[in-house]
């Protein structure tokens, strides 16, 4: 049996401050092994507009550091250039499994997943964002990406997953609702880290974890799991505060 802990933020929406990335550091020297995941919306930017020269935030994420985020809607843009100055200064991976080329010439370089060894466990992460622009939307016809369902990306990924990973983790900005329908409709995820919503939840849907975790950098959620088996046998989640409600 393998002990693994991970660590999980969303919907930070620029609001992680110095003080704050250090405590999380913090918490990542003493947790040396931990896994540390965000579910997206962590930057400035609007969906029309960016930064031209990156995100600040994305340095203060680098610092504790992060393991991988989640593309949420702040952190797409319609245009290619517009993701790219985005994402730009994160030194870990953006994930994605949901989007897509609108033009077969262009190269989506938002990868779909990621797999970390910790403990001797393979953890496949992937990424699941909101729909921001669908393949029947007649924005598509101007617009270098769109997202297929998330539903039915993670019925595609998550089976090659499972034959590559000991855990499946599900770090998605879709909200709530779609992370239950999720739970519900695609066997093999262990976890859903979620986003979206501005939610903190805690639910158990078949042999599926549902964890939300807050906003705005008030708090982080701390995972300790059991893994046996290529199975989570028990699971205790908290809650920390960071910053004042």
């Amino acid at each position: 049996m393998a002990q693994i802990t991970l660590f999980h933020t969303s919907d930070m929406h620029n609001k992680l401050t110095g003080e704050l990335a250090e405590r999380l550091h913090h918490l990542k020297s003493e947790n040396p092994m931990s896994l540390w995941l965000d579910s997206g919306d962590a930057i400035w930017s609007g969906n029309i507009y960016w930064r031209p020269g990156g995100e600040p935030a994305l340095d203060l994420m680098n610092s504790v550091p992060y393991d991988a985020l989640c593309m949420g809607n702040r952190e797409f843009h319609f245009m290619a250039i517009g993701v790219d100055c985005k994402t730009s200064r994160a030194h870990f991976p953006v994930l994605s499994a949901n989007i897509r080329p609108s033009k077969a010439s262009r190269e989506c370089r938002i990868p779909s997943h990621i797999v970390i060894e910790r403990g001797g466990v393979r953890i496949a992460v992937f990424g699941l964002t909101v729909p921001c622009i669908t393949e029947k939307m007649l924005v598509k016809k101007v617009s270098d990406y769109y997202f297929a369902q998330p539903i039915d990306a993670a019925a595609e990924i998550v089976p090659e997953l499972r034959k590559k990973a000991d855990m499946v983790v599900a770090l998605t900005h879709i909200g709530i609702n779609r992370d239950r329908e999720l739970a519900g409709s695609v066997p093999g995820i262990d976890i859903i880290l979620g986003g979206h919503t501005h939610t903190v939840a805690e639910e158990h849907l078949g042999q599926t974890w549902i964890l939300h975790h807050g906003f705005y950098a008030r708090q982080v959620g701390r995972v300790d799991l059991d893994i046996s088996g290529g199975q989570v046998t028990n699971l205790t989640n908290e809650l920390i505060p960071l910053a004042k409600a």
